[in-house]
């Protein structure tokens, strides 16, 4: 069922990319001059189609859920934290609610598998199970629960697009997630697991060792196949990672861009775009995590980030910054006078 999904996604439009870079070249400035946003315009039209670009309303989606995971002592905090924060968020007083409303953004809390029945309003009960199992001791998920998922992000985005948005901002909220989030970007990028595992939310040296000591085991023990993501997934993975893979290839389905937060969410791109590499072309990377692997997690996949700004919070707090960047870029695009209207002669492109 999911390579039905995928089989829809088509490469960018060229001629809706040419027609926005013609436009950037006409307006009154130096050619080339603002440089990435620009880029992300030029993207924009490819991916919608149209050199004529409305302007973005904002959505939201944190994939919320817990992993089994926990239960070997990798955190800080125990799954109640997941269930906690998740309320916050549909009460308004999270961090990503606070940095969404100055950007203007939709917070959409989905529990694609948190521990325990959630009974708030606001949230979007998407629940695949009670959380993973704990991976250092049976894979974390079924193929089939990995799939459904995935599948889950996908259908969200669809619904999203529906409603009129046009600019999906992914976030996560998951205690453990930095552990299932290493151990899937060691097996699907043949890194140790030492490269890629850092404090997640605050962990001592100690307890980094340990955390490292439980993703190498659990590897060993359930021997993935780095070419099968689904393998991957199910045996390492979060429901989480999951949801936020298939909002990106949603993304590129129906034809919405996507935004990557931070090393999470970064994690779950590579698993988008391994699954559908022309995926790649409808991202955009918000902010660069400061956990240790958040710039290889870029970097495997050609993303470069538009912000650094050293955050690893989480829950889309990056994304919903980097998502201000299209009203920047969008406001150059559409007020800027053009060569003729400002009485300028138009600048040529020197090589």
């Amino acid at each position: 069922m999911l390579e039905a999904y995928i089989k829809q996604i088509q490469p960018l439009n060229q001629t809706a990319m040419l027609k926005s870079r013609e436009k950037w070249d006409n307006i009154a400035k130096p050619l080339r001059s603002l440089g990435r946003l620009e880029e992300m315009v030029i993207q924009l039209a490819g991916i919608t189609g149209s050199a004529d670009i409305e302007p973005r309303k904002k959505a939201v989606l944190i994939f919320c859920a817990d992993n089994g995971v926990v239960d070997e002592g990798v955190t800080q905090s125990t799954n109640e934290i997941t269930a906690a924060v998740t309320r916050n968020f549909t009460k308004g007083i999270a961090s990503i609610n606070s940095l969404s409303r100055e950007c203007g953004a939709d917070v959409f809390p989905v529990d694609i598998g948190i521990a325990r029945d959630m009974d708030c309003a606001g949230l979007e009960n998407r629940k695949i199970a009670y959380g993973t199992k704990n991976l250092a001791k049976e894979p974390a998920m079924t193929k089939e629960e990995a799939q459904k998922a995935i599948i889950t992000g996908i259908e969200l985005v669809r619904e999203k697009k529906e409603a009129g948005y046009n600019l999906i901002i992914t976030g996560e909220m998951g205690i453990g997630n930095t552990t299932t989030s290493s151990a899937v970007l060691s097996v699907l990028e043949n890194l140790s697991p030492e490269t890629v595992t850092g404090r997640g939310a605050g962990l001592a040296s100690e307890g980094v060792q340990h955390k490292i000591e439980v993703i190498k085991n659990a590897i060993e023990l359930h021997k993935p196949n780095p070419d099968d993501v689904l393998d991957v997934l199910s045996k390492l993975g979060g429901f989480d990672i999951c949801g936020m893979a298939g909002a990106f290839l949603g993304g590129a389905i129906y034809h919405v861009p996507v935004l990557v937060d931070g090393f999470i969410s970064a994690v779950a791109a590579n698993c988008a775009v391994r699954l559908a590499p022309l995926s790649r072309d409808y991202l955009y990377a918000s902010h660069c995590s400061a956990e240790p692997a958040g710039k290889l997690a870029l970097d495997s996949i050609g993303l470069q980030a538009y912000l650094e700004c050293g955050m690893c919070l989480g829950e889309g707090t990056g994304a919903v910054i980097g998502a201000k960047l299209f009203d920047f870029a969008l406001a150059a695009y559409d007020e800027i006078a053009s060569f003729k209207a400002a009485s300028i002669e138009k600048y040529e492109l020197l090589q």
